[in-house]
């Protein structure tokens, strides 16, 4: 049984802060998209038909944000938008071919660069990731209050 002080915690927050955003900086696609167009296509590729404030939801961005994101990605054929037959003023988002297309790539290159990363690592830190990655994914998942 450990003995976390509030102290331990915040600096294995602050940790864990700095290592995934510069882990997230290295393995990031190089690509024409913005991590936030990646992002926010992702959502509409694995959520689709989607309206846009649960877009917003997801993605944890104001609506404006979302806004700006599906006009900059419908101007590059990336999805397109479609009437919401229950509500007039409303529509819903999904990926083009091409929008389909730019994430199945931007994901095989992360993929990618994560697995170089690996190379670079002993077998027992591979381990340590792999016994962690449960948590981190409930973690990335918890909607903050």
């Amino acid at each position: 049984m450990t003995h976390e002080t509030p102290s331990d915690r915040a600096d294995l927050a602050a940790r864990l802060a700095f290592s995934i955003g510069r882990l997230n900086r290295r393995i990031r696609p190089a690509s024409e998209l913005t991590p936030g167009q990646v992002s926010a296509l992702a959502t509409i590729v694995s959520s689709a038909p989607i309206r846009p404030g649960d877009i917003a939801r997801l993605e944890r961005v104001a609506a404006p944000t979302v806004t700006r994101l599906l006009a900059d990605l419908e101007s590059r054929g990336l999805v397109q938008r479609s009437a919401d037959p229950g509500d007039g003023r409303s529509f819903f988002v999904s990926p083009t071919t091409e929008g389909a297309e730019a994430i199945r790539i931007a994901r095989d290159e992360r993929a990618h660069r994560v697995l170089e990363v690996f190379d670079e690592l002993s077998e027992e830190q591979v381990a340590s990731i792999a016994a962690a990655i449960g948590a981190l994914e409930a973690a990335a998942e918890i909607t903050p209050n």
